[in-house]
């Protein structure tokens, strides 16, 4: 009798839901503020309907092709979409729980509440109508709809609603075509993204009441419907497929190729239904002409898209509806004001954001622009603000003669409308513009300026694991280097010389570059630690990760375990890896955060058998990342800035507040401080370390002290 062989990796597609899962969890805590946990159950919303976008809509490519086992968890792709139903329902239903019965009536004790139709007071309704009539009514474009045909105009992400129509007795139709008039019609009204979807209303002095477009448009549809009775009506919204590939070929034309992508993105496959519950007739005959089966539609409460509540969560007057703030310090290495270059000629300089500011590489490019002895500025972009200090001075430094090259990624996931927007502009202003590499993305963070001094050229390098983006530092965690490193230096001009032109892919020592030789030099070090490990002197791997989905990677972590290695991984996001498996992965341990920052950094330690490696990279440890994206992995060679890295690993590792444990089943199981212990939470940490780093430099001090709390044992 055979027994069945135990797996050894996940699903991808269920890890992601299970990050998911943590992300709601910090929603449903009622020890978490009430926009803070408005703020996790919209970001749940967003992320599922991208997971559906992207990975759902590729499940069911791969259930049309044949439905042929391709992952590494043996999972067939029907399997997988029948496990991602059921998972995904019963999460949407507790978001909808939680908001429904805790968040908002929690806002509402707060005085800010959501009004529905059944709730207007009689100045409220008065105020909707003269607003419905001056400044809805005109933009609303109602849609002829025929029954089992195919839906028109109902774009991706769109509200829209559904009116089954029943012609009066007096009706007189403009055109009939010749036909005989049918007992009933559809019609599709598309909600106006141009128009606010939060109605903010008259009402009581210390109270702000909003009422929701959608339901002032419902409540009024009559008047777009003259001689008809309207039978059902239905709030509906339609995701579709966006994992649509461009045409790599087509160099001359490659952006046009990408523009093409995005308007075909609006209308692709419907890939999800979702549907207001209690929907009626109107879910049948929705779901018939979507292509959705009836069994797969989302029956969801109302609101029906949560995502757009995200604005409330920035609203003026309600900070004790948030958590305190944590405003980012100053790099204590940098000055304020003077000479910079001087700084980073003289040593390494390591930024943690969002605990450290990202003004200092905004700085940095605004003095380049228009420092006279700067003669280039080299620069990747992959994402970046609406309005970016960063562009404005790659604009800036063009019209001041300096020679500027800049790679954008126009083949960041939805972002290639903003970044086309910002490769235009640049190249308006003179800036060399590199619209991406042939069949791979350029997800590298790398900036390099080149400066004329009296001693001769030196070159300022900045790398990083996460965007050159001054919204978004101020929300994700990320690690960024400053360094005048000759070696280093000469190798990120190689890097360019690779990206921007025809050179072949260079040789590199210091900086370790994908899709050549990342992970190679990726599963040495495993090796080597799975190698130099002793009974007496047992390795050690400590990484920090978004995602962990490379099955060579992931065995070779195995591999370690076995062989004594401790590996302690702070994976966020998907992680296919299964810890804690005795013969397979007993040594390894899981452990996400998800506390008010996005962790987003790659840090990686290696203890060498005492001569320990520390590095930071802009690459997870998934295949696209390693063999299908442009990357850079670099050394961290300054001893403090190792040291407060490998403190950065220890404490996320130690969170016993907003941890998560994976489990070998693949679900998380927070973490939470017992016996002697003492609540630790890992970002007020380091958040408290960066300030006292800071005050340290504001008293003068001629040494910078590193402020050590050691987090209690994980």
């Amino acid at each position: 009798m055979s027994t069945q062989q135990t797996p050894r990796f996940f699903n991808r597609e269920l890890s992601w839901v299970e990050f998911n899962a943590r992300v709601l969890h910090q929603a449903l805590r009622p020890d978490v503020p009430p926009l803070e946990r408005l703020k996790f159950v919209c970001i749940v919303a967003s992320n599922f309907d991208e997971f559906y976008m992207v990975r759902v809509a590729s499940v069911k490519r791969q259930i049309r092709s044949g439905d042929h086992v391709q992952c590494p968890s043996g999972m067939r792709p029907s399997g997988i979409m029948t496990a991602i139903k059921r998972r995904v329902g019963e999460l949407v239903d507790q978001k909808y729980r939680c908001l429904l019965d805790e968040i908002l009536p929690a806002l509402a004790r707060e005085r800010l509440v959501l009004r529905r139709p059944d709730t207007y007071t009689a100045e409220q309704t008065a105020y909707l109508k003269k607003l419905y009539q001056d400044e809805v009514f005109p933009v609303l474009t109602p849609i002829r709809a025929t029954p089992g045909s195919d839906l028109p105009y109902t774009a991706n992400l769109r509200l829209h609603a559904a009116f089954l129509l029943e012609p009066g007795p007096t009706l007189d139709l403009l055109s009939t075509d010749g036909e005989e008039p049918a007992a009933e019609y559809l019609a599709i009204v598309q909600i106006p993204s141009s128009l606010e979807r939060l109605i903010f209303l008259p009402d009581e002095q210390d109270t702000v009441s909003f009422a929701l477009l959608e339901d002032v448009i419902v409540q009024h549809a009559a008047a777009l419907f003259p001689g008809y009775f309207i039978r059902e009506n239905c709030l509906f919204r339609v995701t579709r497929d966006a994992d649509l590939g461009v045409d790599e070929g087509r160099d001359e034309d490659f952006v046009e190729a990408m523009e093409q992508i995005l308007a075909d993105r609006e209308y692709s496959r419907a890939v999800r239904l979702s549907v207001r519950r209690g929907a009626g007739r109107l879910k049948t005959l929705l779901s018939q002409a979507i292509g959705i089966p009836e069994e797969e539609v989302f029956d969801k409460a109302e609101p029906l898209d949560v995502g757009g509540f995200m604005a409330l969560t920035s609203l003026p007057g309600f900070d004790r509806l948030r958590y305190d703030r944590w405003p980012p310090v100053e790099s204590p290495l940098l000055p304020e004001e003077g000479d910079i270059w001087e700084t980073v000629r003289r040593r390494d300089v390591l930024l943690h954001h969002p605990y450290e500011s990202f003004e200092p590489v905004v700085r940095l490019l605004h003095l380049a622009s228009e420092d006279p002895g700067v003669l280039a500025i080299k620069m990747t972009l992959y994402r970046t603000s609406g309005d970016s200090p960063v562009v404005r001075s790659l604009e800036r430094a063009a019209r001041n003669g300096k020679q500027v090259t800049v790679l954008v990624e126009i083949k960041a996931r939805f972002d290639e409308e903003r970044n086309i927007s910002w490769a235009q502009r640049l190249e308006q202003a003179g800036v060399i513009v590199v619209y991406g590499v042939a069949r791979l993305k350029v997800h590298a963070k790398a900036l390099l300026i080149v400066r004329r001094e009296k001693k001769g050229i030196t070159r300022f390098v900045h790398l990083g694991t996460g965007n050159y983006n001054d919204k978004t530092a101020r929300l994700y965690t990320d690690f960024g280097l400053l360094t005048s490193r000759p070696d280093i230096a000469y190798e990120i001009g190689l890097f360019f010389n690779a990206i921007t032109g025809y050179s072949a892919i260079p040789t590199l020592k210091k900086l370790v570059m994908a899709p050549a030789g990342l992970k190679g030099r990726l599963l040495q070090l495993i090796e080597r630690e799975t190698l130099r490990s002793r009974a007496d002197d047992p390795g050690r791997i400590l990484a920090k990760l978004n995602s962990l989905a490379d099955p060579e990677i992931i065995e070779a972590l195995y591999r370690a375990s076995e062989a004594g290695v401790t590996v302690r991984l702070n994976v966020r996001g998907i992680c296919m890896l299964i810890p804690g498996v005795p013969g397979m992965s007993r040594n390894i341990t899981v452990v996400s955060v998800i506390d008010r920052y996005l962790e987003h950094a790659r840090a990686f330690y290696f203890h060498n058998g005492g001569l320990p490696e520390v590095y930071c990279s802009s690459s997870d440890w998934m295949t696209r990342n390693l063999e299908r994206r442009v990357e850079l992995m670099f050394p961290v060679e300054d001893e403090e800035a190792r040291s407060r890295v490998v403190q950065t690993l220890e404490a996320a590792l130690s969170d016993n507040t907003n941890g998560h444990v994976t489990l070998p089943d693949g679900t998380s199981a927070p973490r939470t401080a017992s016996g002697r212990q003492k609540p630790f939470q890992s970002q007020r940490h380091l958040q408290e370390l960066a300030a006292q780093r800071a005050a340290v430099s504001d008293q003068g001090s001629p040494k910078v002290f590193d402020a050590r709390r050691r987090p209690p044992e994980a």
